[in-house]
Order: C-alpha cells, then structure tokens, then sequence
C-alpha cells in the first residue's frame, strides 16, 4: 500500500487526464475517482436501481445503462435532485476510493478527482496537485473533446470550485496553459521526483 497519496485535481478541460497519464507512464498507480463513480452506477447496480425508481425509466439508454447526459443536464438546472443523487452516491464513491487506494502498490499514487475539493476529498491525500489553466481554455478545450454546447460547459464549471479557490488550496500547481507537451511531461518528472523523495520520508 502506498503511504504517500497526491490528490490531482482541476478544472473541467484543465488536462488531468494527460497529467495523470504522465505520472502513470512512471510506474505511478492512478485511482481516478471518475472511473470508480462510473462503476457506482453500472448497469444491474443498487445504485442504478435506485435512480432509476427517484428519476424514472426514461434515464436508462436502451442498453439499461444510465443516460449520464441526460441525468446531468437535470441535475444541473435542479439543485434538490443534485443534493439527492450526490447523498446517494458520494458515500459509495469515497468506500470505494478508499479501498483502491489501500490497494496501490507503487510507491506514492495518485487520486485524480475532479471534484477533490469540492467533495472533501482532499481530506484523503498528503499533497495536492492543480492542473491550471483559464477558462478560455476550459470553454475550448471542452468544446473540442464533447458533444456539450458552450453553455453547458460554463454551467460545469460555474458549479465547479473557483480557479481562485483552487489554487489557494494546492499545495503544488502545474501550468498547462500555452504549454508544449514536452514541457508538460518535464513539469510532471520534476514532481515524480519530489514525491519519490517525499513517499520515502513517509515510509521510513
């Protein structure tokens, strides 16, 4: 088990995926909080049952799978069904995170979690790392890699931490702003080194 957990988190279209990517290439175990929230809600769930009973059947895709866009873009103009399903799911996420990170063998390892701050999370890691960029960014990048409209993405990201408030509470920031990818992977070995050094101190 690792004794050394970084939290990486940032805004939507910041780059964390890249990032933790980089960080996995070194041989670093990534627990992504995306992935194990996805898993909550599997086809044939408990927890897919039970939104599925509070929402109604038309929140399934044909495959019986949860409509994630469709239930997104309810939760988002609707602040009790946010507060029910987050009730629902959020202690689920964090058992699961908690026993993936119990699990990492590598020597430090890495909680990427969008909403790391805004859920707590950050109560879990040592250290956390923001992947930052502006919102121009944000709006673009977002634009390019989903089928959100402009104005979805602002919703996501005005319900998400603001960028102040994300930077006041890193304890590391990697700029991913006008950035060359080699330059991002230079940024991300300078940290693998620092935590290495760090995890070591912890596990002495």
């Amino acid at each position: 088990m690792s004794n050394f957990i970084v939290g990486l988190s940032g805004g939507i279209g910041s780059g964390k995926t890249t990032v933790s990517d980089l960080f996995q290439r070194s041989g670093i175990s990534v627990v992504d909080a995306d992935i194990i929230a996805r898993n909550v809600v599997k086809k044939g769930s408990d927890a897919l049952t039970l939104i599925v009973n509070h929402f109604g059947q038309e929140y399934l895709t044909q495959e019986s799978e949860l409509d994630r866009a469709k239930l997104r873009t309810r939760i988002f103009s609707n602040e009790s069904d946010k507060t029910w399903l987050n009730n629902l799911l959020h202690p689920l996420i964090r058992q699961q995170i908690i026993a993936a990170l119990k699990q990492a063998p590598s020597e430090y390892c890495l909680l990427v979690a969008p909403l790391l701050l805004e859920n707590q999370l950050e109560k879990l890691v040592d250290r956390v790392l923001i992947v930052d960029v502006n919102e121009a960014t944000q709006i673009q990048r977002t634009l390019l890699r989903d089928s959100s409209n402009e104005s979805e993405i602002q919703a996501i990201i005005n319900s998400q931490i603001s960028r102040k408030l994300r930077l006041q509470a890193a304890d590391d920031i990697i700029n991913n702003d006008n950035v060359s990818f080699d330059e991002l992977a230079e940024s991300v070995a300078k940290l693998h080194q620092k935590y290495l050094k760090m995890s070591q101190n912890v596990n002495k």
